[in-house]
């Protein structure tokens, strides 16, 4: 994963996908609607795009914003007119350390790349004369949410890059037949360590009905859950249960 002008043309791809569905059902209503109906639901839909872009750009902001680096993480260490103490690519030790040949092992897990930052700035300073560092996040796989319940690959999903709910489903393999799309829970713990439970409508985004911000951005250590439906299982189970049931009579007659 590399910020930059690629991720910029993913999330474009994902905000245009977002609203794509929108957009059809605007197109098949403004049929036989007057001129200033058509200008009106092409003012909407202008405006909803410019919000689910809006809202996925924020989605990127924060992601590289509030990442907490981790074991397996690879970024990029640059000093300005220091080219020997510069690292174009570094993987974070599995103990979360790095080795910069100017100051030696660093520990750098669990620490944003701002306050990577500043602390390199404050080491490099013993050698450095006002030193100019920045740290640059190329690849991230430290950080993980599990999705479980009615997903067909149910387990852990490493986000290596900004990830929503809907995202997570997908890369699960996406809900089972038999899952309740229209509840599922999202367990999220704070800093302070409670849980906090969330309700999302997935049914409601996979036919373009819901708000951007309906379809959370997920941060690292989320759990979701797909509950199954039950009406959907009793209907799968039915088919067999009758063929047992007129295997049963069949058997009844052989006697």
């Amino acid at each position: 994963m590399r910020s930059g002008t690629l991720d910029m043309g993913k999330r474009h791809c994902i905000c245009l996908a977002l609203v794509v569905l929108a957009f059809t059902k605007g197109s098949v209503a403004g049929i036989g609607a007057s001129k200033v109906e058509r200008e009106q639901a092409s003012r909407v839909q202008t405006q909803t795009f410019a919000e689910t872009s809006e809202y996925f750009d924020g989605i990127y902001r924060d992601f590289y914003k509030n990442y907490r680096l981790g074991p397996g993480d690879e970024i990029a260490v640059r000093v300005v007119g220091q080219p020997d103490f510069s690292l174009e690519s570094v993987r974070i030790s599995p103990v979360g350390r790095i080795y910069h040949p100017l100051v030696g092992d660093i520990h750098v897990a669990r620490l944003t790349v701002d306050e990577l930052t500043t602390k390199l700035v404050a080491h490099f300073s013993e050698y450095i004369l006002n030193p100019s560092v920045s740290v640059e996040l190329l690849t991230a796989h430290s950080a993980k949410v599990g999705v479980l319940g009615e997903v067909v690959r149910p387990g852990i999903v490493v986000m290596d890059e900004p990830m929503t709910l809907l995202g997570a489903i997908i890369a699960a393999g996406g809900a089972t037949d038999s899952g309740k799309k229209s509840e599922v829970t999202l367990l999220r713990q704070n800093n302070e360590g409670r849980l906090r439970i969330v309700t999302v409508n997935l049914k409601r985004i996979l036919e373009g009905r819901a708000d951007p911000e309906q379809n959370l951005a997920l941060r690292a250590g989320d759990t979701l859950i797909v509950h199954g439906n039950l009406r959907k299982k009793i209907t799968s189970l039915s088919v067999p249960l009758m063929g047992f049931t007129q295997l049963l009579y069949f058997l009844s007659l052989a006697r």
